[in-house]
């Protein structure tokens, strides 16, 4: 066994012999922590004090591969869990310095001759501690940015509700403010679900819509011509008089292909009975 062997086995016999007193050292020096310890294990089942004995074990023993891995492991459970990363860098820096603390101690064990081993088991110890919280952090990003982009994804869908009637009609009830950011998701959607589900009738509600904004009224008619050139027909329902007054002012009118109607209820008596 090398020296520097030796000395991280001696060192990690002392954490073993001092689990306690590690703990309260540890809770004494992160303050903000400490507070937040049973939250954060009820909110993520993320158990702070038996996850410190774990890093220290690895960081201890060397065990590059197992520490990643557990990096990775906390980095997606703070990510799933959206806990304040303040905290997390407050304990793993609390554990940095109550490791110190204790290898201070077991400095004045050791004899003079292996000094130099001392400090390059010091050196190693901190490459750890700082390769932990890089590969968390690059985990909880990674993972985080994977979380919004289908969050993102689930709000497009929920904003743009294509909702298949039979095999060949399909209703989109536009609710809300339709802004130039969602009218893009609305011809994208559209326009891919028409091809891919091979709709021949669209019927586009507009009685959830109060008001709508010009470049966004001459986007929309730009989407109904659309999906007439691919063979769609599409109906219009429910337009309010004040919308209409809006287009008319603009000039806007559609395509003499589409159909209006007053509710959608006509629309789906109508289309129904061609069936």
């Amino acid at each position: 066994m090398t020296n520097t062997a030796r000395d991280a086995a001696q060192l990690k016999v002392l954490f073993l012999e001092n689990r306690e007193a590690f703990e309260k050292r540890l809770l004494s020096e992160a303050v903000n922590v400490r507070d937040k310890i049973n939250e954060i294990l009820t909110i993520g089942n993320i158990d702070l004090v038996n996850n410190a004995h774990r890093l220290v074990g690895y960081i201890i023993d060397g065990k590059d591969q197992e520490l990643e891995a557990f990096a990775r492991q906390e980095g997606i459970a703070w990510a799933t869990h959206s806990i304040d990363l303040t905290f997390k860098l407050e304990w793993i820096q609390a554990i940095r310095r109550t490791l110190w603390i204790f290898i201070e101690q077991f400095s004045e064990t050791i004899e003079p001759q292996s000094s130099a081993n001392f400090f390059r088991l010091e050196q190693q110890i901190n490459n750890h501690v700082d390769s932990f919280l890089n590969a968390f952090f690059l985990s909880y990003s990674t993972y985080k940015d994977q979380l919004i982009t289908s969050h993102r994804k689930l709000v497009e869908n929920l904003s743009v509700p294509l909702i298949p009637i039979n095999a060949s009609i399909c209703v989109l009830p536009l609710i809300g403010t339709v802004d130039s950011f969602r009218s893009s998701i609305i011809e994208e959607k559209v326009l891919t679900e028409i091809g891919a589900a091979r709709i021949q009738t669209l019927i586009m509600d507009f009685s959830g819509i109060a008001d709508i904004e010009s470049d966004v009224a001459a986007q929309l008619t730009k989407i109904i011509d659309g999906t007439h050139m691919m063979g769609c027909r599409t109906v219009i329902t429910g337009l309010r008089a004040d919308v209409v007054q809006k287009m008319l002012r603009l000039g806007l009118t559609f395509d003499n292909k589409t159909k209006t109607l007053g509710t959608l209820q006509q629309a789906l008596k109508e289309y129904f009975t061609e069936q």
